[in-house]
């Protein structure tokens, strides 16, 4: 049976981490926690319900999680964020996994909660990502904040049972924030990249990602949840186009 370690990193989850460990204690021999600073009791929390817990200064979220896995006592990683928690089926079939490990990685399905409710469609349904790897194979690429696990052209993945839970937004607001927050990371980073838009990109492109949600991905089978992600995806379209292309207006020394 190999041994795995489980990697998260954290900044201000006093209200999800103790969640998170919970679901991963049957299945982990090694828990590291990455934290950023947090000023809640993210880390004292961590660190009673065992978990390692190293304090690195956050550089963004693909940085931080390859450097996370350097912390790793084992190759074999299972990354979680903190509002993430294993689903008991899932947590079967990575103790199944565990004793017979025959791929480089494994995908699984990401189930989100919106502000209380399951989401089965909008495009949120199945959220495939692969979470469980040999760290090997791979490594975290993407474009911050938007990370993703990238295995080596060689290696080979399979897909697992069981879903992995999300708790995504608690309130709309948060969501708005959540908005605020990563348009202003993404559109530094396209900006960084030589990147800009046009205007009648800018006010296409959020009817074209609200019809594709809404009805192409079925969010009108969410309900009010389905309408609202659907909106707000489109806004966050729009805020990091417009944020983007501020930046490109300014003068030089202004930019940073």
């Amino acid at each position: 049976m190999i041994k795995l370690s489980v990697v998260i990193i954290t900044y201000n989850e006093e209200s999800n981490i103790k969640r998170c460990l919970n679901s991963i204690l049957p299945v982990a021999d090694d828990i590291v926690v990455v934290d950023s600073g947090s000023t809640d009791q993210t880390v004292s929390i961590s660190q009673y319900m065992g978990a390692r817990v190293v304090v690195h200064p956050f550089e963004g979220h693909i940085q931080q999680k390859n450097w996370a896995v350097t912390q790793a006592l084992y190759p074999h990683i299972l990354s979680l964020d903190a509002d993430e928690e294993l689903s008991p089926k899932l947590q079967d079939e990575i103790q199944r996994i565990k004793e017979s490990w025959e791929f480089d990685g494994y995908y699984m399905n990401r189930r989100n909660n919106y502000c209380g409710t399951w989401i089965n469609f909008s495009g949120w349904y199945p959220d495939r990502k692969l979470r469980l790897w040999d760290s090997r194979k791979g490594k975290w690429t993407g474009r911050n904040p938007h990370d993703r696990y990238q295995m080596l052209p060689e290696a080979k993945a399979s897909h697992i049972k069981g879903d992995l839970l999300h708790y995504t937004y608690k309130t709309i607001e948060q969501h708005l924030d959540q908005i605020q927050k990563f348009s202003t990371i993404s559109a530094k980073e396209k900006f960084e990249k030589g990147k800009n838009i046009s205007i009648i990109v800018m006010v296409l492109r959020p009817f074209a990602i609200f019809l594709k949600k809404y009805f192409l991905k079925l969010g009108i089978l969410d309900g009010y949840a389905g309408f609202i992600i659907s909106v707000l995806t489109a806004y966050y379209t729009f805020v990091k186009d417009i944020k983007l292309r501020e930046l490109n207006k300014k003068p030089f020394t202004d930019r940073h």
